[in-house]
């Protein structure tokens, strides 16, 4: 019979880790989930409140950092598995303020490493036991690898490690950090590499939902310099699914890329968005009545909206995942189409502007 899991999950009030949560608490309802969340600026109680009255969800708020804390909760609640999530994650924002990435990504995971080896190696073996049976994972990015000329193939979890941004280097620090732990205490851990991510709950500074709100509010549509950058897309719960593969089936001290199969120019992304707005709003009168300014402003033309800005500094040209290594040992693949995916995305913010109104001054 298999043990019921109880796991720790950080930054699991996030977007990609309220999803998770979602996800996880729906397809495997006898486990246990220790949620930590510092509750910053992009971390919301409004993102869990689905599973807020579920007597297997615990939530406690608090800073990665505190190694205490993490070491009383792995004791405390008998934790078997760590879902590390909790991360700065905006490159514009590590550009202007690197301190919090370097903090949170670096220091932070470091902070659960030492928790984790402590409470799961240490002190069993300390009595004379065998260490607890246990998993670390490590949720990355595919922002590690570097850039990618169009026509070089995707990335590969052999792929030279060559960060380009504060947020970047911050994780590829943190990944290694992992892998030392691994390798020199012998942690069971395991890292995904995942890229673009976009659906529900997904904070509105980010491309896809700012895109959604300003043609809400009739505002610019900012497209950093030409808008060719190239980004692999994957629906925030298709990572969800194989994170969960990663736990039960992937292999100790592992990296599996988690990818879409789905690559597109940012600027091709910002006239999808802007074509399904204008269908939306013209099959729509909800909409037209609740937003008049910008029904008036659109008339079926949300690409007038689109304002080139100056390009981001150091910003990498191309990202793609190659997910053949999740693919054939983990049975990894995606179920969301993009069309699927962006409809079901728009459709969500549309019906749920409480949530990102409380988020973002228009």
């Amino acid at each position: 019979m298999t043990k019921n899991k109880v796991l720790l999950v950080t930054g699991g009030a996030g977007f990609i880790g309220a999803n998770f949560i979602l996800y996880w608490m729906q397809n495997n309802p006898e486990d246990t989930v220790i949620v930590l969340d510092a509750l910053t600026y992009a971390g919301s109680r409004e993102n869990l409140a689905p599973v807020e009255s579920n007597d297997k969800f615990v939530f406690v708020k608090g800073d990665i950092c505190d190694t205490p804390l993490v070491e009383s909760l792995l004791a405390e609640y008998q934790v078997d598995t760590t879902v590390h999530f909790a991360a700065e994650s905006h490159v514009d924002r590590s550009i202007t303020g690197p301190d919090a990435f370097i903090e949170t990504n670096i220091i932070g995971t470091y902070s659960l490493l030492k928790a984790a080896k402590k409470v799961w190696i240490d002190l069993p073996t300390a009595d004379g036991k065998e260490p607890l049976q246990h998993r670390f994972h490590h949720v990355s990015t595919d922002e590690v690898y570097g850039t990618l000329e169009p026509n070089v193939p995707a990335f590969t979890e052999d792929t030279p490690y060559a960060p380009n941004s504060p947020y970047s280097a911050s994780k590829a620090a943190s990944d290694h950090l992992v892998r030392a732990y691994h390798h020199t205490y012998a942690l069971e851990v395991t890292t995904s590499n995942c890229s673009n991510n976009y659906g529900p709950y997904h904070f509105p500074e980010k491309l896809i939902p700012l895109i959604i709100t300003n043609i809400l509010h009739n505002k610019p549509l900012p497209v950093y310099g030409d808008g060719q950058q190239i980004r692999d897309w994957l629906y925030v719960e298709d990572h969800a699914r194989g994170i969960e593969l990663v736990i039960k089936k992937g292999r100790i001290g592992e990296n599996y890329n988690i990818g879409g199969h789905n690559e597109w120019a940012n600027i091709d992304i910002v006239k999808l968005v802007c074509e399904k707005m204008n269908h939306a709003f013209v099959t729509n009168t909800e909409l037209q009545e609740k937003y008049p300014s910008a029904t008036k402003a659109i008339q079926g033309q949300a690409e007038d909206l689109i304002t080139y800005v100056t390009d981001r500094a150091g910003h990498d040209r191309r990202y793609a995942i190659d997910a053949t290594k999740a693919s054939n040992e983990l049975d990894y693949k995606p179920q969301e189409t993009f069309e699927t995916g962006i409809n079901k995305t728009i459709k969500w913010y549309l019906k749920n502007e409480s949530w990102w109104k409380m988020l973002v001054e228009f």
